[in-house]
Order: C-alpha cells, then sequence, then structure tokens
C-alpha cells in the first residue's frame, strides 16, 4: 500500500509540474484542440518513458524527467519563423523533430566518446551552488506570478488565488514536517487534494466533467510530417545539446548530494550512461512530435521534502504517466489541477533546493575565489532573466535560445571563470 500511494504521488506530481509546457508551445503554433490533445498527450508519455528509461539503464536515481526549458524556448523562437523561414506550422515542427533527432544522436556521441565525464568534473561546489541558486531565481517569478494569479484575467493580482496559494503552502509546510512518517511522505499529494478543494470552495476550480470519444488513443508518431532537415536547426541542436549535458550532469549531482546527505547513499557517478538514456529518450521525443526531455533539479527537494528516495514508486509512477497519457479522460482531469495549487506546492519543495544549495557551498574550499565567480555569474545570469525575449529575434536561433536562458549562460560563464582563475592560480 506504500508503494501505491508514493507511486500516484509520483504521477499526480509529474503531471502537475509538466502539462503546462506542451499547453504554452501548442498555443503558440496555433494548434487546434485536437492537434492539442494529441501534443500533450505525447510529451506526457516521453516524459513517463524517459523517467523509466533513465531509472532503469541510466543514472538509476529518483529525477523525474521534464519539458526542457531550452527546448521550449526553441520552440517559441521558431513560432516567429512561421511564414518568414518555413510556410506553415507545419513545416515548422517537422524541422523541429529533426532538431531533436539529431540532438540525440549527439547526446549518444558524447556519451560514447566520454566527453560527457569531462564536462562532469568542471561541476565543483561553486559552480552547482551558481546553478542551483540560478535556478530558484529563474523559477521565483513564475511561482509567485502563479501564486497571485497573473497567469489568467488580464495579468491582474486576484486576492481569492493569492489566499488559496498561501493556505496551500501553509498546509504544505505543516505536511512536510509533520511528526508522523506517513504524512510527510504523502505530503504533495494531500497538499494538492486539500488545495484544490480550497480554491473549489472559493469557486476558481472549476471542474468540467471529462468526456472522450474513446477510452484510450494511442499516439501518432511524426504527427507533423516527415523531419525537415536544414542547416540552421542542425546548429541550434548542437549548442542545445552541449547546455542540456550540463543541465543533466547537474540535476545528477544535485540529487547524488541530496541523497548522500540526508540518505546516507553513496554517489554512482553514472553519467555516460545518463547521456545514452538522454540520447534515447530525446530520439523518442522527435520520433513522438513532442518537446525533448530533460531531468528536472527540483526532484532532489521532492525526495528531501517527501522522505521518499526508492526507485521503486519513481519507477512505477513514471510507468502510470506512460499509461494514464493514453486515456483521455484520467489526462483531462488531472490537467485540471488548479496552475495555483502546482506553483504553490512545488515553492515548498523548492525552499529545500536553497539549503541543498548553501550545503554545495559549505564544500568550496577556495571561498575567495568562488566569491568572484559567483559574483559575475549571477549579475550576467540574473540580468538576461529580465531582458525580454522579444529583443533577442534579431539573432540567431542558437545564440538566442542561449542568451535567453539566464540559468544556462550563468552556469557556462561560472564554468569559463573558475576554470580560468584556475588554470592562473596554477
Amino acid at each position: 500500500m506504500k508503494t501505491v500511494f508514493s507511486s500516484i504521488q509520483w504521477l499526480i506530481f509529474l503531471v502537475a509540474t509538466s502539462i503546462a509546457a506542451p499547453i504554452a508551445i501548442a498555443a503558440v503554433f496555433q494548434l487546434d484542440i485536437i492537434e492539442t490533445q494529441g501534443f500533450v498527450q505525447r510529451t506526457m508519455l516521453v516524459l513517463g518513458v524517459a523517467g523509466m528509461v533513465q531509472v532503469l539503464f541510466g543514472h538509476k536515481l529518483p529525477i523525474n524527467e521534464g519539458p526542457a526549458g531550452l527546448w521550449w524556448g526553441v520552440f517559441s523562437i521558431y513560432a516567429t519563423f512561421v511564414g518568414v523561414l518555413y510556410s506553415t506550422a507545419q513545416e515548422t515542427l517537422q524541422v523541429l523533430q529533426s532538431g531533436l533527432l539529431m540532438s540525440g544522436v549527439m547526446f549518444i556521441v558524447l556519451a560514447v566518446t566520454g566527453l560527457i565525464n569531462k564536462i562532469t568534473k568542471l561541476f565543483t561546489p561553486v559552480v552547482t551552488f551558481t546553478y542551483l541558486m540560478l535556478l530558484i531565481f529563474q523559477l521565483s517569478g513564475s511561482f509567485l506570478n502563479g501564486m497571485v494569479g497573473l497567469t489568467s484575467e488580464g495579468g491582474k493580482v486576484q486576492l481569492s488565488v493569492m489566499l488559496g496559494s498561501f493556505v496551500t503552502i501553509v498546509v504544505m509546510f505543516w505536511f512536510s514536517n509533520h511528526r508522523i512518517a506517513w504524512v510527510q511522505r504523502y505530503s504533495i499529494v494531500l497538499a494538492i487534494v486539500i488545495g484544490w478543494a480550497v480554491f473549489s470552495v472559493m469557486g476558481k476550480a472549476p471542474f468540467d466533467v471529462p468526456n472522450a470519444d474513446s477510452l484510450v488513443t494511442l499516439p501518432t508518431f511524426f504527427a507533423f510530417g516527415p523531419p525537415l532537415f536544414d542547416s540552421g536547426v542542425f546548429v541550434t541542436a548542437i549548442f542545445i545539446t552541449f547546455l542540456l549535458t550540463t543541465n543533466l550532469v547537474a540535476s545528477i549531482r544535485v540529487m547524488e548530494s541530496a541523497m548522500y546527505e540526508h540518505f546516507n547513499e553513496e554517489p554512482k557517478g553514472r553519467y555516460r550512461q545518463a547521456g545514452l538514456a538522454a540520447g534515447v529518450n530525446t530520439l523518442f521525443s522527435g520520433a513522438a512530435s513532442a518537446i525533448g526531455p530533460v531531468p528536472i533539479s527540483g526532484a532532489a527537494g521532492y525526495v528531501v521534502s517527501t522522505k521518499s528516495p526508492s526507485r521503486r514508486p519513481f519507477f512505477i509512477g513514471s510507468l502510470m504517466v506512460a499509461v494514464v497519457s493514453l486515456l483521455p479522460i484520467v489526462m483531462n482531469t488531472l490537467a485540471q489541477i488548479p496552475a495555483a495549487v502546482a506553483f504553490a506546492v512545488t515553492f515548498v519543495i523548492f525552499t529545500k533546493m536553497i539549503r541543498l544549495a548553501f550545503v554545495e557551498w559549505q564544500k568550496e574550499n577556495n571561498k575567495e575565489r568562488g566569491l568572484t565567480v559567483v559574483g559575475i555569474a549571477w549579475l550576467v545570469g540574473v540580468g538576461l532573466m529580465f531582458v525580454p525575449s522579444t529583443a533577442y529575434s534579431d539573432l540567431p536561433v542558437a545564440l538566442s535560445s542561449i542568451l535567453s536562458n539566464g540559468l544556462i549562460t550563468g552556469t557556462v560563464i561560472a564554468v569559463i571563470i573558475e576554470q580560468t582563475l584556475t588554470y592562473k592560480a596554477k
């Protein structure tokens, strides 16, 4: 019974934190309701399968896969090329399918050649600390906007949404620190259920009885047509793959640190296996006409909050996501979880990430050099977060996708500066 409830909690957490991305991208490309449902279905299928592949054959850690923010950005940028570089939205999506396929191949090359192990050596405590804090800075705005209702109602703060979010946060904190072990373990699902109930009472979570033409809907592969290869998306795929490898390594390092500190589990360092698994998952996402997946660093906060380091419930939860993606009625029901509730629960989870970040910082031996690295990386990374994405419209796609992501740019700068200072000191 313990495994069943833990698996269901993973299912709800995975869906609640991942379903917004495919819906947003479908809106950008102006897909109709049927195409949007198919895109959401295929993306959730990819995320479920990707989680299972990694936990069985890759890094073997309970790290959930989510839509990669970098690919989300590339999809959004390419949407502006419809009618400019590409004649239709469908043709543009065919090009993006090819980009995902090329990225998958490059992931496998990085793993087979061992280059991914060289990248792992760059993730010193100060770089990991920089990455975690930039991740928190980048997401904090989204959390707060969602919790005050700025995602709807014309961008105006809604007091009722703020109240519901506050109640959800208090409940989540209470459950995650409860003296009863099983309450801690299922704190996320309990908080989501109570938060959803609060929003329903306030009339902010209208529930539509889901309907579907069939009980089971099978995904369509290469739904937008055969992939179209061009030089522009090839260059973009190269940059995105290297940056996502950085993200992959960072997520593994963060989880290994959390597992060692809280559960006394020694790091396994399965980076090459994780790279191979990431290549397979990215190839699958290209064939499935979905968004490329990436391990989510926030999983460490989830595991610490729920005291659930076991792989089995995570695997079953990922399997349930893959199965549920084929059941339109269930997917449509889970999609009605109020966004503010999901943001509030994730907000509490990320408070644990701040602690993990400072645990990494304490491992740094040369703190004077570390402060220099962190200061420059934060100034650049956080500064880029305030630059509107439209400002990069005249730049090459590969460059604009990098500059529009302060998290990755700041992390890369931290690596470059630290390696430079280290070399200079030697």
